[in-house]
């Protein structure tokens, strides 16, 4: 058990709001701090801690589909082997679990990415007259959201539309909204880091993060800089291995920060067929790894434990000139048929969202909770989507990978099959393990599903 270095308890110093989450507080910034061991309640024996980690959860949606002959593992069970897109977890092997068989049948006909997180049928419209169903992680939000900061977090890589018409008579707010918090309202995502970040380390009224921020600015400094002095001072409170575990945090913030900054000043050009939103990144490799890192800290802080992030809606048209691929995705998938060449440039896009989300797995590995566990351990995180095949548009056999242990409650390190069940049995299982337990139904499921 981690030993105090000074008489001053962490409990009670002046810059930590106890009440639930912990900061350091400086002019318009709050920092949130990750759990430490030093301020667990001990049990009434006085040795034992009476906490433990809480479990997380996050939907990661990739578009157009795969090429399937390079996802699929071969085996099965726990003796599988990750095939050519899945190449970048083979580190993580043991905390992942890749899962066949597994449809939306309410996503034929419609528009590809609205029904992922639903199971319910879009309304064809392009008015105003929108109508889904309610997302699985507002779902869960709505079950434990109270107990964090943010109820929530929604997160895009993609251009944010809530009207104007995108696909075959579909609104673009189906495509480029995951989260759904009512029928007719879809949870806005970010797809600015900067906001993002402000919005997670500012604090006090709008004004006062808006003075911090600019101050922050002309003067080149970092939210580190407001809070530097307290920080040290908590740490001369904080056992050994908190004491690190401070450090490291802190310097993960500051090196994000400093990467927004980067890639506000000196991001290269947009590539070609992207048109992203002012103050996004312009290589799109940076702004998935930005959101994902923002995503891991928000997790590492429990800020929030339910989020979504839509790395790129169906129908996008991207092109990859950072791996060799000028033609864009959409285009690619549709126009393949069986042309192996063009099938080979879809699978190493694939394996490119892959390689970017491998590294966010492997940053919440690297997280520890304060019982020495991971936050992967403690978290579920899909990767999918609602397409298999992007140029047969089937919505059966849907690619999916769920990662990390969700606290005991997952069964990592195998690839399994639940033939012709609904995606939205996962989404049911899911929730009862994230404490929203008691749903009878959730959009078009028939029961939960196995053991996962």
């Amino acid at each position: 058990m981690n030993k105090h270095t000074s008489s001053r308890s962490p409990l009670n110093h002046p810059l930590l709001i106890t009440n639930r989450r912990r900061f350091l507080r400086g002019l318009g910034v709050a920092v949130a701090l990750p759990a430490f061991e030093s301020f667990l309640p001990a049990a009434t024996s006085g040795t034992a801690k009476t906490t433990t980690p809480p479990r997380r959860i996050a939907f990661c949606s990739i578009p157009n589909g795969v090429q399937q002959d390079n996802w699929w593992p071969t085996g099965e069970g726990r003796e599988f082997v990750l095939n050519n897109t899945m190449k970048p977890l083979e580190p993580f092997k043991d905390s992942i679990q890749v899962i066949g068989g597994l449809d939306h049948e309410n996503a034929t006909p419609g528009p590809d990415n609205a029904t992922l997180l639903t199971g319910v049928r879009a309304r064809k419209t392009a008015g105003a007259d929108i109508h889904l169903g309610v997302s699985i992680d507002q779902i869960i939000a709505r079950k434990i959201g109270d107990q964090t900061r943010f109820a929530s977090l929604e997160l895009t890589c993609d251009k944010v539309r809530k009207a104007g018409l995108c696909d075959s008579g579909y609104s673009c707010a189906y495509l480029y909204n995951i989260s759904w918090r009512s029928e007719t309202t879809p949870m806005t995502p970010e797809s600015n880091p900067r906001l993002l970040f402000e919005r997670l380390f500012g604090a006090g009224s709008d004004s006062d993060r808006k003075s911090s921020y600019q101050q922050r600015q002309q003067e080149q400094k970092s939210v580190l800089d407001f809070i530097i002095n307290d920080a040290r001072a908590l740490r001369r409170d904080l056992g050994y291995n908190d004491g690190q575990k401070l450090d490291e945090y802190l310097t993960g913030v500051h090196e994000l920060e400093r990467r927004i900054v980067r890639s506000e000043k000196f991001g290269e050009l947009p590539e070609v067929g992207m048109r992203m939103p002012g103050g996004t990144p312009g290589n799109f490799g940076e702004h998935m790894d930005l959101m994902f890192e923002i995503l891991a800290l928000a997790f590492q802080t429990d800020s929030t434990r339910v989020a979504t992030l839509l790395l790129a809606g169906d129908g996008t048209n991207y092109a990859f000139p950072q791996i060799g691929i000028p033609e864009g995705h959409h285009w690619l998938t549709h126009d393949a048929g069986g042309n192996s060449h063009q099938w080979e440039k879809v699978a190493r896009i694939d394996q490119y969202y892959a390689d970017h989300f491998a590294r966010f797995v492997g940053k919440l590995k690297s997280m520890k909770d304060f019982d020495g566990s991971s936050v992967l351990d403690n978290s579920m995180i899909f990767y999918g989507g609602a397409i298999a095949n992007g140029n047969r548009h089937n919505h059966d056999n849907l690619p999916v990978v769920l990662a990390g242990g969700g606290g005991g409650a997952l069964t990592p390190g195998r690839y399994v099959k639940f033939p012709n069940q609904p995606m939205t049995n996962l989404f049911l299982s899911l929730a009862d393990r994230m404490g929203a337990e008691g749903l009878e139904r959730f959009g078009d499921s028939t029961g939960r599903i196995g053991t996962i």
